[in-house]
């Protein structure tokens, strides 16, 4: 009767931890408020297959701090789509927000042999070659994730950007 009783309560303290612990929830992939204005960016994509629309929707996937998504959905969009330099520099973004600085460098330097091909805006050239600059300074480094070394990035960043200023007296 002693290893009954035994059992019993040992069954009974295992169902009571059950219980206290509750449910588990998932985790969102997405960060908290950013569901519905990706959720339109992908209507919007899949309703109209423009660079405009993958460049949109993968910049969306990057505000809410998916960078997979991001990367997915440029790597499976139609070969046309993703030779545009606005969606090369989107997914240049992506892949160092995923922690691979080193394939991004190799497609801004894509989307800067494609400005000297084709030709783009100015908006697009100048942060094509300051992403890419600091994505240099950072290779030097031997940083391939700058999110896992801030104080690294920070000092490529900084050495970069810097700018001589001359006074004419």
């Amino acid at each position: 009767m002693g290893m009954r009783a035994l059992n019993t309560v040992l069954l009974a303290c295992a169902f009571a931890l059950l219980l206290a612990s509750g449910t588990q929830r998932e985790k969102s992939v997405l960060s908290e408020g950013h569901e519905d204005a990706v959720r339109a960016l992908e209507a919007s994509y899949y309703a109209q297959h423009t660079p405009l629309a993958l460049r949109e929707l993968a910049q969306g996937y990057l505000d809410a701090g998916a960078p997979g998504l991001a990367l997915g959905a440029i790597n499976t969009a139609p070969a046309a789509l993703k030779r545009d330099a606005r969606v090369q520099h989107t997914y240049a973004r992506a892949l160092l927000d995923a922690g691979r600085a080193s394939d991004a460098l190799v497609a801004e330097e894509g989307v800067l042999r494609t400005c000297d091909e084709q030709g783009c805006d100015t908006w697009l050239l100048a942060s094509a070659t300051r992403r890419a600059d600091i994505l240099r300074e950072l290779e030097k480094l031997g940083v391939d994730d700058a999110q896992a070394y801030p104080e690294s990035a920070s000092v490529a960043y900084h050495a970069a950007t810097r700018q001589a200023r001359f006074s004419v007296q």
